[in-house]
């Protein structure tokens, strides 16, 4: 099975260098002095069991250069996925599919515009992993977990193969009842932790003090009540079930959102906290809380993106 990872961040450098380390035929797609270490040096994994060093059979800027791909791992902000998609085209061989691992529910539907619905898996992932320096993974462990499934739920024989892939390097690998309703559990979780993008304070904290840890509380209702209002089937107990999960993170966590807004990056946050608030007014769903959040980062991340100047 010939593997791309398109996008060498957190997510798809650290499953895809699990995947090289397996011995398969893995190809990194990355950029700049991260591509240049990649290239010199190996994707280096550093976990709280020590370093590992993943070799990959080609690494590349260049799309053009991948040639009848298997699979697509696509670990790209969510902001790129379109234009990802049209890249990614010419790439895929005759059987192909891509597996989307961006935090939330919009990139299958964006992928499945540009490849075809039946080039698209959903996919999801959790790991508390990001690009360190170039070349280099930092990884802190705890959960790391992959996810996927047929847009129509049906076990396929890909789905099969993918898995058997993961489990066979190590990797915990899910493929859920309902892949939709795992994409929107997920959506709950990542959504309510962005609030530490505002509080510029780690999960631990955020769920320890009362007053946080309620907006925790009021960003997963919300955002529930927007996932039920466009038909997923989540659980009676999805906001108690969120918390829980939250409880059990590292204290020392933070979301991608929130690094990329502390570092004054452009960030996912019209596909996080924005896509509550705009698929919640689609469906006539209040979102005060995430409304509020949303407009108190948006300077920063239209600063990010260059479209207004603070003054001096």
């Amino acid at each position: 099975m010939r593997i791309v990872i398109y996008g060498t961040g957190g997510a798809g450098g650290y499953f895809g260098a699990r995947l090289a380390l397996g011995g398969h035929d893995v190809t990194f797609i990355a950029r700049g002095a991260h591509l240049k270490a990649i290239r010199e040096h190996g994707l280096v994994l550093d976990t709280p069991e020590g370093e590992l060093i993943a070799r990959p059979g080609l690494a590349t800027d260049n799309p053009a250069e991948v040639k009848d791909a298997d699979v697509v791992i696509l670990g790209v902000k969510a902001w790129q996925v379109k234009d990802a998609a049209r890249a990614i085209k010419p790439m895929l061989g005759e059987e192909a599919f891509v597996v989307p691992l961006q935090n939330g529910v919009e990139a299958v539907g964006e992928l499945a515009e540009v490849l075809g619905a039946e080039r698209v898996l959903a996919g999801l992932c959790v790991t508390f992993s990001w690009v360190a320096a170039p070349g280099r993974i930092k990884s802190i462990g705890g959960i790391n977990i992959i996810r996927f499934g047929e847009l129509d739920n049906r076990k396929s024989a890909r789905i099969n193969a993918l898995r058997q892939a993961f489990e066979d390097v190590g990797v915990k690998v899910q493929v859920p009842g309902d892949v939709h309703r795992a994409l929107w559990e997920k959506f709950l979780s990542v959504t309510a932790c962005g609030i530490g993008a505002v509080a510029r304070a780690p999960i631990g904290i955020l769920r320890s003090l009362p007053q946080t840890r309620g907006l925790l509380e009021a960003c997963i209702a919300e955002t529930a009540a927007v996932g039920r209002a466009h038909h997923v089937a989540l659980a009676t107990t999805a906001v108690a079930d969120t918390l829980k999960l939250i409880d059990t993170m590292a204290p020392g966590s933070t979301t991608s959102l929130h690094r990329d807004i502390a570092d004054g990056k452009p960030s996912e946050l019209d596909y996080w906290t924005g896509a509550v608030v705009r698929l919640g007014a689609e469906a006539g769903i209040a979102t005060p809380t995430h409304t509020t959040i949303y407009h108190a980062l948006l300077p920063q991340e239209l600063r990010a993106r260059g479209e207004i100047d603070f003054p001096a």
